[in-house]
């Protein structure tokens, strides 16, 4: 099963998808298997981390905003906003692989899955894939 989830973001946001993920996986019908978490995109991350306090999301992109500046002497051209953005989403991670056991998620009880938009705003996608064991 494959599916897309679609949505606009906001300017350095993050964005819970946790339950347009757990929608894809009752939807494919895995009992027990794998399920992929994707982003296609460069300047932005998928992770997982604590739903209680959206503080702490606050405390990630500022964490990452002082590891890697907005503006310094990047290399890379392109715009000097979204080169601090690459360097984010390669450190992040770009996928998400998770287990699936009696059709959900094994998530910890605080768990979240949130999207990490480190430039924006823009159009973004986030890929599904779930897999069954076999």
């Amino acid at each position: 099963m494959y599916d897309t989830i679609s949505f606009n973001s906001e300017y350095m946001c993050v964005r819970e998808i946790t339950q347009e993920v757990k929608d894809i996986v009752a939807k494919s019908g895995v009992k027990s298997g794998l399920c992929v978490v994707f982003n296609p995109h460069t300047t932005a991350s998928v992770g997982i981390t604590s739903f209680w306090d959206k503080r702490g999301h606050e405390d990630i992109q500022d964490e990452f905003d002082r590891l890697f500046p907005l503006k310094v002497n990047y290399n890379h051209v392109e715009t000097p906003y979204d080169a601090a953005g690459h360097v984010k989403s390669a450190i992040m991670g770009l996928d998400l692989n998770l287990i699936i056991e009696n059709g959900e998620l094994e998530l910890g009880s605080s768990q979240g899955i949130f999207f990490f938009e480190f430039d924006g705003p823009r159009p973004r996608e986030v890929y599904v894939k779930c897999f069954a064991e076999k």
